[in-house]
């Protein structure tokens, strides 16, 4: 290619050429004025873009550990807006939100608050994920510095962490500003369970609620009761303990035939409870529907069933000259074992104190095993085979009447890839009624219409499910009482809860 051609782009004016046969430049990531950083001590730590219940809990417990962090509110069509504004094209929706959701952050502190550009630059520091994969998550801290260059704030410091070590972050990062130690990880991930806990709970009983807005409300009150927790280094059992006293006065009528909708797909498509998905758990429930959230557990459990299997992979490999017994990996190993093994003991202490009762913690070898025939577990990028596993599996178990994927657009690993083996899954599944969507950022008319119309098939699943039931005469009051959850082959909850009621009667 020659020099000419190398360096043409799209006219930036009307007609401008000037570009044409200009010296040839290489994007720099480095701040181009020196910049005198603010001491660890006068620092603030930014972050966000978990549920908004996990931000604040998170807030809270990285708070009771001395680190003067904040959690950004919840991005919105706004952050996108600015996201695409001081964003390179192409990009896709996560990296927008989240990139423009900083920068809105920034010039309210600038514009609102009265800091200027350079106190910002000196004292604060934006957190987050980093890694590599077919995607352009890898990219992400550049998108930011680039954006935050044009937004006038050059030189805010970001700091990330490897999205797939967890708390094995090693001694890569030692960059003065955080301590990633083990302690720090752990703390993380419980605010984190728990959380996912109360989301979950949020999700069951927020479709059945009488009163209109008491489940948030009394959501709420127990994420205060969490944060002082948190805060104030009380005991988190017994917190949640009183959580559960809460809850308990929310009145629910659970004898509703409704829809039930597994939400999966793209990692922060999936998760996020907002304009990045077009608040499609929020629309779902509007439309008489109950939604299964995807966990963010089930992350960390992906993340470590993809080490372990790495650390097997290795340890299988025929080297000339290698010892019989190889010791290298049993500490990452060991490691791993303590991992599950914590993730898992917190999630059943914190679920059985606060009254989730039948909920089971996704078991990845079984899921490996589901996905394995139609999509290799040897891609790890994204979600790799989960997305294909999490469809076999809730129409073998009939978990859900329909399975949403939601993806940003142009998502590679989940629209390009994944997207492409589940035709293969719905045709040897033909019961499976599932809807593969993208989002933009915009068009969401078209994206609530595709919805209605498989959420359309799926209520009618639910209601023949239902009405194919006998009520009994006397419904028992502990029907309506959330911590009532028996186990069942009926997908729908009202379903459930009757088919529970007949089986008690044979």
């Amino acid at each position: 290619m020659s020099e000419v051609c190398s360096n043409m782009r799209p006219p930036q004016s009307n007609g401008d050429l000037s570009f044409i046969n200009t010296t040839q430049t290489q994007w720099r990531d480095v701040p181009q004025e020196t910049i005198k950083y603010a001491p660890k001590e006068e620092t603030i730590l930014l972050s966000g873009g978990l549920t908004i219940l996990q931000d604040k809990l998170i807030q809270s417990a990285l708070q009771s550990l001395g680190e003067n962090y904040i959690s950004i509110p919840n991005p919105d069509f706004e952050s996108f807006q600015k996201g695409k504004a001081f964003g390179n094209r192409g990009q896709c929706n996560p990296t927008y939100f989240t990139v423009g959701n900083l920068v809105k952050y920034l010039q309210k502190l600038r514009d609102e608050k009265g800091l200027s550009s350079e106190e910002i630059v000196r004292k604060y520091v934006y957190i987050t994920a980093g890694g590599c994969g077919p995607c352009r998550f890898g990219m992400y801290i550049t998108e930011y510095k680039k954006a935050l260059r044009d937004a006038g704030f050059d030189g805010l410091r970001i700091t990330s962490f490897d999205h797939d070590k967890g708390i094995f972050q090693g001694d890569e990062i030692d960059d003065g500003i955080l301590n990633f130690t083990p302690h720090f990880f752990i703390t993380l991930t419980k605010a984190v369970i728990i959380g996912d806990i109360m989301n979950i709970l949020g999700y069951k009983m927020r479709p059945y609620e009488v009163e209109v807005g008491s489940v948030d409300a009394a959501m709420k009150q127990c994420e205060d009761l969490v944060s002082e927790a948190f805060l104030e280094k009380k005991s988190l059992v017994k917190t949640l303990w009183k959580c559960r006293r809460v809850l308990e006065e929310v009145k629910l009528d659970r004898l509703q035939p409704k829809a039930k909708v597994m939400v999966m797909g793209e990692f922060w498509a999936a998760m996020t409870e907002g304009d990045g998905n077009y608040n499609l758990h929020r629309f779902l429930e509007s439309e008489g529907a109950e939604c299964i959230p995807q966990p963010i557990i089930n992350r960390l459990l992906l993340n470590l069933w993809e080490a372990e299997r790495a650390v097997h992979k290795r340890e299988n490999l025929q080297v000339e000259d290698a010892n019989k017994i190889d010791f290298s990996s049993v500490k990452t190993r060991v490691l791993i074992k303590l991992g599950k093994a914590a993730i898992k003991t917190h999630f059943a202490l914190y679920a059985k104190a606060i009254g989730l009762h039948d909920y089971e913690i996704p078991d990845m070898d079984k899921l490996a095993r589901l996905g394995q025939e139609y999509y290799t577990l040897d891609c790890d990028g994204g979600e790799g085979h989960l997305e294909v596993a999490h469809l076999i599996e809730s129409v073998k178990e009939n978990i859900s009447h329909l399975v949403i994927s939601v993806k940003p657009f142009g998502c590679m690993p989940s629209s390009s890839v994944s997207d492409g083996v589940q035709s293969l899954v719905t045709s040897r599944f033909p019961e499976a009624n599932f809807l593969a969507i993208e989002t933009s950022g915009e068009g969401a008319a078209n994206f609530y219409s595709r919805v209605q119309m498989a959420l359309f098939k799926a209520k009618q699943s639910a209601k023949e499910e239902f009405e194919n039931l006998t009520l009994p005469e006397e419904i028992p009051d502990r029907i309506h009482n959330y911590l009532y959850q028996p186990k069942s082959e009926k997908a729908g909850t009202a379903s459930q809860l009757v088919a529970s009621l007949e089986e008690r009667r044979l």
